[in-house]
């Protein structure tokens, strides 16, 4: 097992260029089981969720070529032979659901174990099954696994509870090859499910209204291939803004999606942090003083939970106090015990952290618990004194590509090792 140690107290400087989206690509690779023929995806980032997605649909019977140091994955989903998509790779990553939808509409079929991922919360799949049962879907729960059965998937008109994302997606992506019309009500808009609807659109399919909460779908007889460049990272582009902001430097950010990215900068810029834009690039110039506020995560276009671990981090380094109330999920606050290791102060009410800033960050052993938590320790080890090592990054590589080389590049002093 790895561990990245992290000298800290340096400033950081040039640019860094932002990686594909994951939470555009597993979706948009899910979404290849729908096609009847090959297709060509650029821009996918090399990252542990892409490898398991990869043997995932090679489990299907999809043929899949990974051009990792390229960013190219090449799918042929024409001979999809299996329908059962098995514990040992679902429990390891929560988007392992997402082949749900895509499987049903194709084969009539699915049988998909409960998925995992990080330890940020419960995070229940029920919105998707009840989605896909007004679709006609036969479904039963069972011993840690879905089984679904349909015939021909059937439009419906659904309404979520909350603006969920999975459940956006997998109901967008069935309803595709569904016959007749499906609307999909208080509907998720993340630039992701976009980004999905769009390569689904260049397939051939009749999508109408995404980015907004009415989603409307025509189903189609068939989805042809096609090639599709994937969006890149906003999490990713956030934080790198924080690494400069919290470090106090100024670097560029390259290939950020800055259309997407409205509610992480003007929050940046609330605490007294230079962002502009310049070439189509973001750059970052942070100098003191850095000021505290207040967060509220909410769906896109609101502040992204992805972001909520990074920010207190550099909050911790800031003036004054500050609070951060996490709307999302109900346990996403796992790295505040590790940051208060590094010297930070942080008491957590319920679904609120306040944080107290100002105080000397020191480098000492921590341990990540979930992929943005596993960012923050980073961004926190780059600003503490001395040295900081960080376990259990497993988690950190399921959702940054090769995050200790791009720091490096920047001038921080941070390496990889063996436990």
């Amino acid at each position: 097992m790895d561990r990245l140690v992290i000298e800290g107290g340096h400033k950081l400087s040039g640019s860094v260029k932002i990686s594909g989206s994951k939470n555009a690509s597993l979706p948009i690779l899910f979404a290849t089981l729908l096609l009847s023929d090959s297709v060509k995806l650029t821009n996918i980032p090399n990252l542990r969720d892409i490898e398991t997605t990869v043997k995932l649909l090679q489990i299907l019977g999809c043929e899949v070529v990974h051009h990792k140091e390229k960013g190219i994955i090449n799918v042929n989903p024409f001979n999809i032979y299996n329908d059962e998509a098995p514990y040992e790779l679902v429990r390891t990553m929560r988007a392992s659901i997402l082949c749900l939808g895509p499987l049903l509409a194709r084969t009539k079929r699915a049988r998909v174990a409960l998925p995992g991922g990080c330890a940020i919360g419960v995070r229940p799949v029920d919105m998707h099954l009840r989605g896909l049962e007004k679709m006609g879907v036969e479904i039963n729960v069972d011993q840690g696994y879905i089984d679904a059965k349909c015939d021909r998937l059937k439009g419906a008109c659904i309404n979520f509870d909350f603006p969920t994302v999975g459940g956006t997606e997998n109901l967008l992506m069935a309803a595709t090859l569904a016959k007749g019309e499906t609307i999909l009500e208080n509907a998720a808009r993340e630039p992701e499910i976009v980004d999905l609807a769009n390569f689904l659109i260049k397939c051939g399919a009749k999508i109408k209204g995404h980015g907004t909460h009415v989603i409307r779908i025509q189903g189609v007889e068939e989805l042809r291939g096609c090639e599709y460049q994937v969006i890149s990272d906003r999490i990713e582009a956030g934080t790198y803004l924080v690494a400069g902001a919290i470090t106090r430097s100024s670097i560029e950010v390259k290939n950020a999606p800055i259309f997407a990215m409205d509610a992480i900068v003007s929050k940046l810029q609330e605490m007294g942090v230079e962002v502009y834009i310049e070439n189509s690039s973001l750059f970052v110039d942070a100098k003191d003083p850095i000021n505290c506020i207040d967060i509220i995560t909410q769906p896109y276009p609101g502040f992204p939970t992805d972001m909520q671990a990074q920010f207190m981090a550099l909050m911790c380094t800031a003036n004054g106090s500050g609070m951060i109330k996490e709307t999302i999920f109900e346990n996403r606050f796992m790295q505040a015990l590790e940051l208060m290791r590094l010297g930070a102060y942080i008491k957590i009410a319920g679904d609120t952290a306040i944080i107290r800033g100002g105080k000397e960050l020191k480098g000492a052993p921590v341990m990540a618990s979930d992929l943005r938590a596993s960012a923050a320790l980073v961004l926190a080890g780059l600003a503490a004194k001395g040295k900081t090592i960080v376990r259990r990054i497993y988690h950190l590589d399921r959702g940054y590509e090769q995050m200790e080389k791009k720091l490096q590049k920047l001038g921080a002093r941070i390496w990889r090792e063996k436990e």
